[in-house]
C-alpha cells in the first residue's frame, strides 16, 4: 500500500462487491464469446475498446496482450475495469442479452488483464520524441492523467496542477471502496506517470496558488480537467448542525482517514442517485444498524442504477419515496442532528399540506448533487460558461487560444470512462494545435 495513504483509513474494510477471476475463470469466461465482427460492446464503450479482441488474447493465454489492448484505448483501464457501470454499457450491449443468455463479464475480463499487467510491472508505452512543447493540466483526475500520459506519448512535456496531496480524483477520493479503493486508483496513478516526463505539483489550488493567466503565459498549451466541486446543500434550517454532512465529502474523509459511527445508529441519505446509493451501503458495511435513503421522487424514477440498488436492498437499507426534507433538528443542547423533519410530495414533486414525517437521525448524508467548477474559467475571455460547465467541441477546444477541457469539467459529471475518453481526445487536439493543424 503507497505510504502516503493512512493504512488505517475507514474503507480498508470494504471487501470487492464483484471479485477478481481467477485464471482458470478468466479462460472459461472469454471461451464463451464468440467475437462479433460488428461487436456492440465496442460501440457502448465511451473509449471504444476493441472488446472481443482483448478477450481472444485472453481465451489463448495473451494476457498481456490482452492488457496493451485495453491500454491503447484506455490507459485507466485498471480503474474503469472496477468502476464503469458495465451493465449499462458494454455487458449491456452483448448480444447474449437478445438470446436469453448471461452477457459476457467483460469488466471481470478487463480486470483480470489489467491487474495482470500491473502486478508484473508491464510497461506498453514509451513517451515520444521530445517536442520542445510543454501542457500545464488543471486537476488529477482521470481526464487530466488521460490526456497527460496521450500527450507524453506524442512527445509533449506535461505538468499537473492538482489541490489536494494525492492524485487520482474520485477515483482516489470518491468512488465507493466496495467498487475501487484508493490504494489501487493511487497505484494506477504511479503506473500511469511511470511514462516519465509528467511533473507533478501537488497541494497547488489553480486560480488560488497560481494564476490561470500565468499558466497561460508559461504554457503552450492548458488542460482544465477539474472534477465537480461541493456537494450541493439543501438551504434548509438545521443544515448548520453537527451530524449534516455533504456525501461525497464524508466519503472522502472514509476512503482517505476515518469516520467515527460507533455512535451512529440512525443515518438518513438524501438523494435517489448513484452517490446515494453508494453511501447507503457504506454505511450499512461501516456498521450503522438502521440506513435510510430518502429521495423526493418514486422507485422507478431513481436515477440511481436499479442493480445497484437492488444490491443495497440486499444490505438492510430501506427507503422513504416521494418524501421531501424540509428541516434538520438537534437534541435540547445543540449537540448534533438528532431528526429530519420531511414532507410527502405528489407526482410532480410538489409538498402535500399535513403530510408531515419525522427521521430520527443521528447523521445525516446530502447526497443531491455537486457545484460544477466551470466557472473557475470565467474571467477568461472567448471561454463560454453554460450551467457550470466548459463549452468545447466534441475534440475539447474551448474558443480561447491555448485552452482545452474534458472529464467533468465539460460534461457535468460522468462517468470515469467518459473522462478517459475526453482526456485522450483533447491530448490529440491539443497535439495538433502545438503541431501547427487547427484553429484552437
Amino acid at each position: 500500500m503507497p505510504s502516503r495513504l493512512d493504512a488505517e483509513r475507514s474503507e480498508v474494510v470494504f471487501e470487492d462487491y464483484k471479485g477478481a477471476y481467477t485464471p482458470a475463470q478468466a479462460v472459461l469466461e472469454a471461451n464463451r464469446c464468440i467475437y462479433c465482427s460488428d461487436a456492440p460492446c465496442v460501440q457502448a464503450c465511451p473509449t471504444h475498446i476493441e472488446i472481443p479482441e482483448f478477450i481472444r488474447k485472453i481465451s489463448t493465454g495473451n494476457v498481456k496482450g490482452a492488457a496493451r489492448t485495453i491500454f491503447e484505448a484506455n490507459i485507466l483501464g485498471t480503474s474503469c475495469a472496477r468502476v464503469c457501470p458495465v451493465e449499462v454499457l458494454c455487458v449491456g450491449d452483448c448480444v447474449y442479452n437478445e438470446l436469453g443468455v448471461p452477457p459476457i463479464q467483460i469488466g471481470k475480463l478487463q480486470r483480470y488483464a489489467t491487474d495482470a499487467a500491473l502486478a508484473g510491472g508491464e510497461r506498453f508505452f514509451e513517451a515520444g520524441t521530445e517536442s520542445g512543447k510543454r501542457v500545464a493540466l488543471i486537476g488529477g483526475g482521470p481526464a487530466s492523467l488521460a490526456c497527460a500520459h496521450e500527450l507524453r506519448r506524442l512527445g509533449h512535456r506535461c505538468t499537473i496542477f492538482e489541490k489536494r496531496a494525492v492524485l487520482g480524483g474520485l477515483n482516489t477520493t470518491g468512488i465507493a471502496p466496495h467498487k475501487l479503493k484508493a490504494d489501487t486508483s493511487v497505484e494506477e496513478v504511479d503506473w500511469i506517470l511511470g511514462i516519465g516526463g509528467i511533473d507533478v505539483r501537488a497541494s497547488v489550488e489553480v486560480g488560488k496558488d497560481v494564476a490561470l493567466e500565468a499558466l497561460e503565459r508559461e504554457h503552450d498549451a492548458v488542460f482544465f480537467g477539474a472534477g465537480l466541486g461541493a456537494d450541493t446543500l439543501m438551504g434548509i434550517p438545521g443544515e448548520e448542525l453537527a451530524g449534516v454532512e455533504g456525501a461525497v465529502a464524508w466519503i472522502e474523509k472514509m476512503k482517505l482517514g476515518r469516520v467515527a459511527t460507533g455512535e451512529v445508529k440512525r443515518c438518513v441519505v438524501v438523494g435517489g442517485g448513484n452517490t446515494a446509493i453508494d453511501v447507503v451501503r457504506e454505511a450499512r458495511t461501516l456498521g450503522i444498524p438502521e440506513v435510510t435513503m430518502v429521495y423526493r421522487g418514486t422507485e422507478p424514477k431513481m436515477p440511481g442504477y436499479a442493480h445497484e440498488w437492488k444490491a443495497a436492498l440486499g444490505q438492510g437499507v430501506r427507503a422513504e419515496w416521494q418524501t421531501l426534507p424540509v428541516a434538520f433538528e438537534g437534541d435540547a443542547s445543540g449537540a448534533g442532528v438528532k431528526r429530519v423533519k420531511c414532507l410527502r410530495v405528489d407526482d410532480a414533486k410538489r409538498p402535500i399540506a399535513g403530510s408531515e414525517v419525522t427521521l430520527e437521525a443521528d447523521l445525516v448524508l446530502l447526497a443531491i448533487g455537486q457545484s460544477k467548477l466551470g466557472e473557475l474559467l470565467a474571467s477568461l475571455a472567448g471561454i463560454e460558461i453554460a450551467r457550470g460547465v466548459v463549452v468545447t467541441d466534441a475534440a475539447g477546444r474551448t474558443g480561447r487560444k491555448k485552452w482545452f477541457a474534458g472529464g467533468d469539467a465539460k460534461n457535468g459529471g460522468k462517468e470515469v470512462v467518459n473522462a478517459a475518453a475526453e482526456g485522450m481526445a483533447a491530448a490529440r487536439a491539443i497535439h495538433a494545435f502545438l503541431a501547427g493543424v487547427g484553429n484552437a
